[in-house]
């Protein structure tokens, strides 16, 4: 299953975007999610997790106090609220499915699922 993410777009630094993305509902229920984010020419990176039913959720230390990790259980999707962008989140964010927990939640090892992103820039 490929997922995909949307959202993304050109925002100046101290803005705001939300990400979205779609999951079929017999995954997105026995799932937890996460979102991950690739900047140009470095390698894909954490940035933050939520348990499949919304309650526990775990963040990059580069997106705590502005990234928020949500989940809407009814509409099979999963957002990512993103305020206070600076130019260094300028990246493309994927979406993936927690498939395989084991305590390593920043790991890519643990994910799968993984789709086209979505392109987030933040201008200076």
């Amino acid at each position: 299953v490929q997922l995909q993410a949307s959202g993304g777009g050109l925002v100046q630094a101290g803005g705001s975007l939300r990400l979205s993305c779609a999951v079929p509902g017999r995954i997105f229920s026995s799932y937890g999610m996460g979102w991950f984010r690739q900047a140009p020419g470095k390698e894909r990176e954490f940035v933050a997790v939520i348990d499949r039913s919304g309650s526990m959720t775990a963040y990059a230390d580069s997106a705590k106090e502005r990234f928020t990790i949500s989940r809407d259980n009814a509409k099979n999707t999963l957002y990512l609220q993103m305020n206070r962008l600076k130019p260094e989140d300028t990246a493309v964010y994927f979406c993936a499915v927690h498939v395989s927990p084991r305590g390593n939640f920043y790991s890519l090892t643990e994910y799968d699922s993984w789709g086209q992103g979505t392109l987030v820039t933040v201008s200076s």
